[in-house]
């Protein structure tokens, strides 16, 4: 499994996670095409990639003088094995949180 840690925190700021979310549905895109639709300079927007590129969440592929970018799907699928084998703490954290208020709910 990757580096889940830096994964989380490269897509940690809005902006990283919302070009992963603009990858993930429009697919691989040059760092121009990306640049569109955000408020920030390209060279912003060239070190949000490289954050996010350094946290092996994208690819980067060079085409002439294109920088193209997609989302790595197994690390999408890391983020998915790691939240699943949480998912049962949390389940059971809440089901326990629930008997205890409606115990609470009984007393009164």
């Amino acid at each position: 499994m990757s580096d889940i840690p830096k994964i989380f925190s490269a897509l940690s700021d809005p902006t990283r996670f919302a070009i992963v979310e603009r990858l993930m549905n429009e697919g691989e895109l040059p760092a121009g095409a990306l640049q569109a639709g955000f408020d920030i300079s390209a060279p912003a927007i060239s070190r949000h990639l490289s954050v996010l590129n350094g946290a092996g969440v994208v690819n980067r592929r060079v085409n002439r003088q294109q920088r193209l970018y997609s989302v790595r799907p197994e690390i999408m699928q890391d983020i998915c094995s790691w939240t699943m084998t949480h998912r049962e703490f949390w389940e059971s954290s809440l089901m326990r949180l629930e008997a205890a208020l409606v115990e609470e709910m009984n007393k009164k």
